[in-house]
């Protein structure tokens, strides 16, 4: 019995890692008024009938502190990039000039900044529902243990260890959000 609690507590504490890792992804989709390459992460281009990730078809860098630059690798990609940036609706605004694509990322104005900082907010939040959520299955897998027989008081001890877990996921993304709603607002 104590064997499959150990388990459980092992795969709860990884899936709790799992959603820090979904969070700082989720965040560097947050645009915060500088580019950024990994504002076009996930960005999916149609490449000879497939739906491609861009940076297999282009090279993809940052030209300053505001413009973007995309360099495909074959001309005929610049018109199917530019779709895909379009269809995306990231709110940026490609420029093909027949050899590479500039995307100039705008200032952000102050009433932008806090919907961005709110929008950090609510994916922080989500992601400690996520992490409530494994706590919730683990306490009820040693709450039916306790009943076939585990005893009580190493229960409570298991049940405090995943909750100084929570607390510590807890922490590290309320320091995340902070983090990010600080580059957000900074000009």
């Amino acid at each position: 019995m104590s064997e499959m609690i150990e388990v459980l507590i092992a795969q709860s504490k990884e899936q709790m890692d799992h959603a820090i890792d979904h969070l700082k992804k989720e965040l560097t989709k947050i645009r915060t008024g500088k580019a950024s390459t990994s504002m076009l992460d996930g960005l999916l281009v149609d490449y000879y009938g497939n739906e491609t990730p861009l940076q297999q078809v282009a090279n993809i860098g940052v030209a300053d502190a505001r413009t973007i630059t995309i360099q495909p690798w074959e001309k005929d990609m610049l018109s199917k990039i530019e779709h895909s940036i379009f269809a995306a609706n990231l709110g940026i605004t490609p420029m093909n000039d027949g050899e590479i694509i500039r995307i100039a990322i705008p200032p952000l104005t102050e009433e932008r900044r806090r919907d961005l900082a709110k929008q950090a907010k609510a994916v922080g939040e989500e992601t400690k529902v996520s992490l409530r959520h494994v706590r919730h299955k683990i306490l009820d897998a040693i709450k039916k243990e306790v009943k076939d027989g585990y005893p009580e008081d190493i229960a409570k001890k298991k049940e405090a260890y995943i909750d100084k877990i929570l607390h510590d996921h807890s922490d590290v993304i309320d320091k995340m959000i902070v983090a990010k709603e600080k580059d957000i607002m900074t000009v």
